[in-house]
C-alpha cells in the first residue's frame, strides 16, 4: 500500500445502501475496490458503509464477499468543517481501547491536524493501529449495533 496506509471500500457512489438490494450493494462493493486496485495495485476486504447504514442485508452482501464490515464509535465530525482542536475537543475524555475514530479525505482541516490528533491519543497512553488489528477475523457475529462479538 502507498506510505503504509491501509485502504478500505466506502462504496462506488456513496448511496444510502440500506435502500440498495443485495446485487446492488455488492456492486457499489466490488466497483469501489475495484478503483482501489487500479490506484494502489491491491485489493481490500475492509467496507465501511456509507453514512454508518447497515442492515442484515448489507452485512449480508459484505461477508459473502468476504469483506469485514467496519464501523466508526466516534465521529470528529471534520466534515463539517472543524478545526483540529475542535475535533479533538470531541474525543477528548471520550477514548476507550478498540475505538474506530471516523475522519474523512478532502476535507479543510483534517489531513493539517492528524498528526496533532495522533499524538494527543498516544499521550494519553493509547496505541494507534490500522483499523485491520482491531478486527476478529474467525468466530464471531456481528450485534445490531454494528460491534464485532467473539463467538
Amino acid at each position: 500500500m502507498m506510505q503504509g496506509k491501509k485502504y478500505g471500500s466506502h462504496s462506488d457512489t456513496h448511496p444510502h445502501v440500506n435502500n440498495l438490494s443485495y446485487e446492488k450493494n455488492i456492486e457499489e462493493i466490488e466497483k469501489s475496490n475495484d478503483k482501489i486496485e487500479k490506484v494502489t495495485g491491491s485489493r481490500t476486504k475492509l467496507y465501511r458503509p456509507p453514512y454508518g447504514e447497515y442492515n442484515n442485508i448489507v452485512i449480508k452482501a459484505a461477508t459473502d464477499k468476504k469483506y469485514y464490515t467496519i464501523q466508526w464509535s466516534l465521529d470528529t465530525l471534520d466534515y463539517t468543517g472543524l478545526t483540529g482542536k475542535e475535533m479533538w475537543s470531541r474525543l477528548d475524555g471520550k477514548l476507550t481501547s478498540g475505538d474506530i475514530i471516523l475522519t474523512h479525505n478532502g476535507t479543510k482541516h483534517t489531513a493539517d491536524s492528524l498528526d496533532m490528533i495522533l499524538r494527543n491519543i498516544k499521550q494519553k497512553g493509547f496505541s494507534v493501529v490500522p483499523v485491520s488489528e482491531l478486527i476478529y477475523k474467525d468466530n464471531y457475529k456481528i450485534d445490531s449495533t454494528g460491534m464485532q462479538i467473539c463467538k
